[in-house]
């Protein structure tokens, strides 16, 4: 079986259908089990480790079996687990969603914005909700397609489903708070580790990205230069500077971080552009990982 298949019909699944449905999607499993795990387990660094393991275990080591398959049913099981852990369309569908919402009801788009983002919503601005839609959706490109697809070619179907649960994990308990920063601080540790590299290789794909798309590729590789590690994140900066630096905008989470230069306004086309901007990156990317495929057996 060739894992260039898998992998391009995985991106192709991803495209056409989508997200698997909510009961049978292994993201969802993943935070299912996290939050029976971390119930019994107390609040400890120890926890957090027993944690990490308990729940990569059972999402991981079964899929070493996948390998004893024949072809086309290898192909086909592969292609279609490794199309539930990316999410390309889901990530440019909720884009562009807000931005449909801003333009004829700001309330929806603050709603419709509050489940992808942490922070309040309620009261932001147009050009607020723009920010925070390009951000969300420039920073997820790393966690929800082109990671996965980093330690796929690394370590196949396993090393995407375990890139999954660390960034699971880190979503659900990897914060300062009390309440999770003791069992949170091994799956963060090891989310930082593991976006380490995938997030600058994304963030350098902007630049070129930008350039085919006649947008500004030399703000882009300035801005990634100069703001990519203003943000709490090692990681998250990388692509969020390069993204603001492409569209000449300013992105800012108000009292967390501020990139890029104001050149431009934010207005829906930007959003639009972003989309667009994403895109083409996850292509190169895809692109570059076959072609690293095909090389490198």
């Amino acid at each position: 079986m060739s894992e260039v298949s898998v992998l391009l019909l995985a991106v192709i699944l991803d495209l056409l259908i989508g997200e698997p449905p909510h009961r049978l999607h292994p993201v969802v499993w993943m935070g299912s089990a996290v939050e029976w795990m971390r119930n019994i387990l107390g609040n400890s660094r120890i926890s957090g480790i027993i944690l990490t393991i308990a729940v990569a275990a059972p999402f991981t080591i079964p899929l070493f079996l996948i390998n004893h398959l024949q072809d086309p049913l290898n192909l086909i099981i592969s292609s279609i687990l490794l199309s539930a852990v990316i999410s390309i369309r889901m990530l440019v569908t909720s884009a562009l969603e807000v931005g449909g919402s801003l333009k004829e009801d700001i309330e929806d788009a603050r709603r419709k914005l509050s489940m992808l983002v942490s922070r309040d919503t309620t009261s932001l601005s147009d050009e607020q909700i723009t920010s925070a839609a390009i951000e969300t959706l420039t920073e997820n490109i790393t966690d929800s397609v082109t990671a996965p697809i980093f330690y796929f070619i690394l370590l196949g179907l396993p090393g995407a489903f375990l890139y999954r649960v660390i960034n699971t994990l880190d979503a659900m308990v990897g914060y300062l708070d009390s309440e999770n920063r003791d069992i949170g601080w091994f799956p963060a540790r090891l989310d930082d580790i593991l976006n380490y590299i995938p997030s600058r290789i994304t963030g350098v794909l902007m630049v070129p990205a930008a350039l085919l798309l006649g947008m500004n590729w030399r703000g882009s590789f300035r801005i990634l230069l100069r703001d990519a590690r203003r943000t709490p994140s090692p990681n998250s900066g990388f692509t969020m500077a390069a993204a603001a630096g492409a569209l000449s905008v300013q992105l800012e989470k108000p009292g967390v971080y501020v990139l890029g230069d104001p050149c431009d306004g934010l207005d829906n086309e930007k959003l639009l552009d972003a989309v667009k901007l994403s895109s083409l990156t996850l292509i190169l990317f895809t692109l570059a990982a076959a072609g690293v495929m095909l090389v490198i057996p």
